[in-house]
């Protein structure tokens, strides 16, 4: 049952990273402080694990459920904790959901099959059935993360709008788009009758994208600058544009 049961995943939500020993095992005592580190920052929303700066292309399904548990124990009570459910197969990727969502994660980040990059793309079909597998499988709200369609794992802007109405525990995107298809979806999706929250995770150019209006974000660099995330946040928020130009002045080198 999640922790934070009425979650809406919006504002500031860094992707931490998994510490490893030289063997390649968990360092569960360092990984357990860098999450401290970001997740305890104020001004963050929530926290996601499982995701790609955690290494979870590498991690076993053990392996994932003891990060969980982990991030849970430590800092579960205070912050919402969103889970990767990334999985070629769809019913690898309900399983890990089910997990998440009887552990007490808040929310759920899907990662795109692999599949979607060899046509699967045209076929608005395959995306649907994943995501409806996986929302049987729990009623966790679901963030899509949209990658670039030069990719061949992006989502079509019409097959986003069907999966939407297909799946309504679908909640946010996590949008890796280039600028222009950026800026449709946060136009488009939070102004849908049943909004859909988008999550820039354009961190290359971070306070361009914040400018377009985007609720939220989601990315891998607050693993190392979630402050002056949430600082550019609020500044743009605020239309703040002196200041935020100075915390961007300060990011950009990174």
């Amino acid at each position: 049952m999640a922790r934070f049961p009425n979650f809406k995943p919006e504002g500031v939500i860094p992707a931490t990273l998994l510490i490893l020993n030289e063997d390649m095992s968990i360092n569960d005592k360092a990984t357990r402080k860098h999450l401290r580190d970001c997740a305890l920052v104020p001004g963050v929303s929530a926290v996601t694990v499982n995701g790609h700066a955690s290494e979870v292309h590498a991690c076993s399904f053990q392996e994932q459920e003891e990060i969980l548990d982990s991030s849970l124990d430590e800092v579960g009570d205070r912050v919402p904790v969103i889970c990767g459910v990334y999985a070629d197969g769809s019913i690898e990727a309900a399983r890990i959901a089910a997990m998440s969502d009887c552990r007490g994660a808040s929310a759920l980040l899907v990662f795109p099959p692999q599949s979607m990059s060899m046509g699967g793309q045209l076929r608005p079909e395959m995306a649907i059935a994943h995501f409806k597998r996986i929302a049987d499988a729990t009623d966790l709200p679901l963030i899509c993360f949209q990658y670039p369609l030069a990719t061949g794992l992006g989502y079509p802007f019409e097959t986003l709008l069907k999966l939407f109405d297909a799946v309504p525990t679908i909640k946010a995107v996590k949008d890796w788009s280039e600028p222009m298809l950026h800026e449709k979806h946060i136009r488009t999706f939070q102004n849908l009758s049943s909004p859909i929250t988008v999550l820039t995770t354009n961190s290359s150019w971070l306070m361009a994208s914040l400018t377009m209006g985007p609720n939220g974000l989601l990315s891998g660099a607050g693993s190392v600058i979630v402050d002056l995330q949430v600082a550019l946040f609020r500044a743009v928020k605020s239309g703040n544009l002196s200041l935020a130009q100075t915390i961007n002045d300060r990011i950009y080198p990174l």
